[in-house]
């Protein structure tokens, strides 16, 4: 059993910063990809940033030069630094990781989510 569990959601002015986390738990064997997506109402989730376990990143237009995003490999953890947010910023953010297990001598690889955190950048 493996578990995405975000935090760091809020409440912030526009032009204020979130640092947004999410810890990955459980039968780990191995930790590649994660991500960062955002939704909101009546939307489709989309990617905001990723990141590959040797530390490539890449970034949605709207977010480059404001958000950063990082990992902890020893930690199992996943950060998003969001700098200068502007209203449009405001949704339900979700992590994201491709996460190998190993059960029974057999390597499985899956795609796990988070449970969602949400940001509002309002005045």
């Amino acid at each position: 059993q493996v578990q995405l569990v975000e935090s760091g959601g809020g409440l912030v002015q526009p032009g204020g910063s979130l640092r947004l986390s999410c810890a990955a738990s459980g039968n780990i064997f191995s930790v590649y990809a994660m991500g960062w997506y955002r939704q909101v109402p009546g939307k489709q989730r989309d990617l905001v940033a990723a990141i590959t376990s040797g530390g490539s990143t890449n970034y949605a237009d709207s977010v480059k030069g404001r958000f950063t995003i990082s990992r902890d490999n020893a930690k199992n953890t996943l950060y998003l630094q969001m700098n200068s947010l502007k209203p449009e910023d405001t949704a339900v953010y979700y992590c994201n990781a491709r996460i190998s297990t190993v059960l029974a001598g057999v390597r499985t690889y899956d795609d796990y989510w988070g449970q969602g955190t949400q940001v509002t950048v309002s005045s």
